[in-house]
């Protein structure tokens, strides 16, 4: 063989171990509707629902499926964290979650709050969490089956272990960005309305900030672009290819953020767990860095609040 096509047969090669690395990182952290539906009677398989809208989960959900209330089972329902250690613990108990389970989390909203989940459950060191790629919007595309009747599992045993700060980022780490005091990019997923600060949020919301824009030097990628029209998360290549547009390649720390850290997860999940980059999701967000006395802000519609 010439030294050519030796070279040539390498290239080919790499290439091809490259995407088998890609797609088997993907499907470590991703489940189908498919598998799913298989895999409904696993007893080491626990399904979780986590859905913005209430209700939802009454009126019918993934048969077994255990319901978590974003806004009081994984949050301090009296300060601004996430769920203190004991009220996780407890979470995984009644949910029957064991430390050899796989645990899958949907919802809807194309899993918002589900990869918000996911992102306490890798907080907590809880490991064979993935998500239901889809969520709800494909499950009820599909007619596959759901359930209005709730299931008690027996106790779970898994542990939670020492919160891992280097998934999180505070107020702090994100000012120091903002004031190039340290070099990481930060990655705004909020719509593109939000973001130049004509809106302060997205119509309807409560949470609000008094200032408009966003922290001076993020690039703005919508969370919306990451998925397919059925809910599934894009390709590898594809996200890759979204964020390398710009800059957002891996070489640098990322920090995701959004209004209040539930649409910023989501972006944290592609990044973090299907592309293997190094970030930190901001849950504090928009809402906190907005309000805060003497924060730098880039506001390029000038929107200022109380002006009519």
């Amino acid at each position: 063989m010439s030294l050519r096509r030796l070279l040539a047969a390498l290239a080919t090669a790499a290439v091809t171990l490259s995407a088998g690395a890609a797609s088997a990182q993907s499907s470590a952290f991703l489940v189908s509707t498919d598998w799913l539906e298989k895999n409904l009677d696993n007893a080491k398989v626990r399904v979780v629902e986590v859905s913005v809208n209430p209700g939802l989960f009454e009126r019918g959900h993934i048969p077994g499926a255990v319901n978590v209330n974003w806004h009081t089972d994984l949050v301090d329902v009296v300060s601004r964290d996430i769920a203190p250690p004991p009220q996780f613990q407890a979470l995984l108990k009644n949910a029957g979650i064991d430390q050899d389970t796989t645990t899958v989390l949907y919802g809807d909203n194309n899993n918002w709050f589900a990869a918000w989940g996911a992102w306490i459950f890798d907080i907590y060191g809880i490991e064979n969490v993935k998500l239901l790629d889809g969520g709800r919007k494909k499950w009820e595309a599909e007619n596959r089956p759901l359930s209005p009747v709730a299931k008690i599992h027996a106790a779970g045993n898994a542990q939670v272990k020492t919160a891992n700060a280097a998934l999180r980022a505070k107020l702090p780490d994100v000012l120091a960005v903002a004031r190039k005091e340290k070099d990481a990019v930060l990655v705004d997923i909020r719509s593109a309305d939000e973001y130049n600060g004509k809106v302060f949020a997205p119509n309807g919301v409560p949470e609000l900030a008094v200032r408009a824009g966003h922290v001076p030097g993020a690039v703005n990628v919508t969370w919306s672009k990451l998925v397919a029209e059925d809910g599934t998360f894009k390709s590898v290549d594809e996200l890759k290819a979204i964020y390398q547009a710009v800059g957002v390649d891996g070489s640098k720390p990322v920090i995701t953020y959004c209004r209040i850290g539930e649409r910023s997860s989501h972006s944290w999940f592609a990044l973090k767990k299907l592309l293997g980059y190094d970030v930190r999701n901001y849950d504090g967000s928009w809402t906190e860095y907005g309000n805060s006395v003497g924060a730098p802000i880039s506001n390029p519609a000038g929107t200022v609040w109380g002006k009519t």
